[in-house]
């Protein structure tokens, strides 16, 4: 972590710390949001890449004994 981004999140914190207790459980509630949106995002972009992926051919479907047969080598 840079300097810059310690110093930004100290800032955070020290007025989070000033904030009453309600306030704080408003600040939490956008955060945990804000960070379930981040989650979905990473998740659709995966799966958008995923699926590119399997459109191309690079990615292998099967049930779990296919799979694993594969991962040992065809055993």
């Amino acid at each position: 972590m840079s300097t810059n981004t310690t110093t930004k999140i100290n800032e955070v914190v020290e007025g989070f710390m000033g904030l009453s207790y309600a306030d704080k459980e408003y600040a939490v509630e956008i955060i945990e949001k804000q960070l379930v949106e981040i989650k979905r995002e990473k998740i659709a972009q995966r799966a958008k890449e995923e699926m590119a992926n399997y459109r191309k051919g690079k990615v292998k479907a099967g049930n779990v004994k296919e799979l694993y047969e594969d991962l040992e080598g065809g055993k």
